[in-house]
């Protein structure tokens, strides 16, 4: 539709209304039928329903005459040029293309600037934010989302059900994989608010494997399972040594800021063992601090280097000045606390590292599988107390007493083999273990933040039984999981679609065109 010509030709108030009618008639249908006895007899499902359906369809009538009418008074520019500054002298109005929103199909006419040899403009589009495929923004954000919690086919039939339209899966997994483009960047030009100065800032960080394509695997994995595969026929002997073989690590990472609630050992040891042994009238232990502010960064193809570095660069976003403490609980990776530590020299802070107390206990329980015989009911009393000696600092008592155990009653090397696997983590460990400093100061002491965001993010949605993934489709997932467990989607939705337009069309002008249309003619 283009804009009439003056002179005899029904001007653009009466072209206008007339856009309009279609509404106005589903509008008055759907009001007749509400009024009717065929309404009256139905029960709040069907009508709940039906209303929905009718609904969907008066808001496609009323947006497609919108944009008619947009088009309609859309004016011929001279003035346009693309961003080397070549103009375009070529207008072609008219120029139509289908769009695909939650309501359902509409179809945008706008003018197009032409040049030969170069792509052409369409600067009505650029005003509306259309992104380069035919879905809207608020589809393409309702199939993102959903893809979070579902796998992509259930995720676009989910939308489906919830709109008026439907989406391939194909389609489906080209919005999904394009949507995070801007995950880095919305976190880097995001300023959180300010804390008060005693609150903690945490950073803490973990690996978890699921299964990927074969072409998806690191070479030095693909080697090993290449070697793994050298047993009988080409199979390994052991079974587990082949799921080894299919799985690639993600790297995850978590920030959040920490309110202090100190506690003391025995509120631990009471949290994790139960009261202690003869206690009449236990007290209730006092609660842990929580984890405000969490912000998750997730990846499976950048090196684990770069996204525990997001972390710390949230943290400085978070406390610029570096007036409150940094603090990291991890699992005792000794990649993960080099990288925290050179990050600490980067920005200039320090920052307090310690060993999630649960993997510690881990350690001890193997101690006691060496030390006690199988169900010995004095091995949980022994670990109970060796924890409660860490808790209060004297992990070098725990050490000595391990090794004096186990020289005194002459185990062989073999039979000793967890009590001197836990001799040695206490030993190496041995600079992150001040849990008295941590409980004192109101700091958690495990790391359950993100132990939870790995279950979530990679056990409950990409280590399903038979799922296997290429790594564009893995890494656009897990990003989309991490928004959400982050509770910033809504957020990012909105920066991105910006970002979109930017790219799309504002970065495509040398001057962004400013539209002009006509002043609409209101009937008397």
């Amino acid at each position: 539709m283009t804009c009439p010509v003056p002179g005899g030709e029904p001007d653009a108030g009466d072209l206008g209304d007339a856009l309009f009618t279609p509404a106005r008639e589903k509008m008055e249908r759907v009001i007749a039928w509400a009024r009717s006895g065929e309404a009256a007899g139905l029960d709040h499902h069907v009508l709940e329903e039906t209303v929905l359906r009718e609904g969907m369809e008066l808001m496609r009538l009323l947006t497609q005459a919108h944009l008619d009418l947009r088009a309609l008074r859309e004016q011929r520019r001279e003035d346009v040029a693309d961003a080397d500054g070549d103009a375009r002298g070529t207008a072609e109005p008219g120029r139509a293309r289908g769009r695909v929103m939650v309501f359902g199909e509409v179809r945008t006419s706008r003018i197009g600037y032409r040049k030969k040899g170069k792509p052409d403009l369409y600067p009505q589009d650029g005003e509306l934010g259309w992104g380069p495929r035919c879905y809207s923004a608020g589809l393409e954000a309702r199939i993102a989302r959903a893809a979070a919690l579902a796998p992509v086919g259930r995720a676009a039939a989910q939308v489906a059900a919830a709109c008026a339209v439907t989406v391939g899966k194909r389609q489906a997994e080209e919005i999904i994989q394009a949507f995070p483009a801007d995950f880095e960047s919305f976190y880097a030009a995001r300023r959180p608010g300010p804390c008060p100065d005693d609150w903690a800032v945490l950073l803490t960080c973990d690996g978890s494997a699921f299964t990927v394509l074969p072409r998806a695997l690191r070479p030095a994995t693909a080697q090993a399972a290449r070697d793994r595969a050298k047993g009988r026929d080409g199979w390994p002997d052991d079974p587990a040594e082949l799921r080894k073989a299919k799985k690639r690590m993600a790297e995850l990472a978590a920030v959040a800021d920490i309110p202090p609630a100190p506690r003391t050992a025995e509120d631990v040891l009471t949290a994790l063992f139960g009261p202690a042994p003869g206690t009449e009238t236990p007290a209730r232990p006092a609660p842990g601090p929580s984890a405000l502010g969490k912000t998750v960064f997730a990846s499976v193809t950048r090196p684990a280097a770069a996204v525990i570095a997001d972390v710390a660069a949230e943290a400085g976003r978070r406390d610029p000045q570096h007036k409150r403490p940094w603090i990291a609980v991890v699992d005792g990776n000794n990649h993960q606390i080099g990288t925290l530590e050179k990050l600490a020299s980067r920005y200039g802070v320090t920052i307090t590292i310690l060993i999630d107390i649960i993997h510690v206990i881990q350690y001890l329980w193997k101690a006691a599988a060496s030390l006690f015989g199988a169900g010995d009911p004095a091995a949980p009393g022994w670990v109970r107390d060796q924890a409660a000696r860490i808790l209060h600092g004297r992990s070098r008592d725990v050490l000595i007493a391990i090794r004096r155990r186990a020289a005194l009653h002459g185990y062989s090397p073999a039979g000793r083999a967890g009590a001197g696997e836990c001799a040695a983590y206490l030993v190496n460990k041995r600079h992150y273990l001040d849990y008295p400093a941590f409980l004192a100061a109101g700091w958690p002491i495990a790391s359950g933040l993100i132990e939870g965001a790995a279950r979530w993010l990679i056990k409950d949605r990409m280590d399903i039984t038979g799922a296997r993934w290429g790594l564009h489709g893995a890494e656009a997932i897990l990003k989309l999981r991490a928004l959400a467990a982050s509770g910033d989607f809504g957020d990012y939705a909105s920066y991105h679609f910006q970002q979109e337009k930017q790219r799309n069309h504002d970065s495509l002008y040398q001057n962004k065109p400013q539209l002009t249309y006509p002043p609409p003619i209101v009937a008397a």
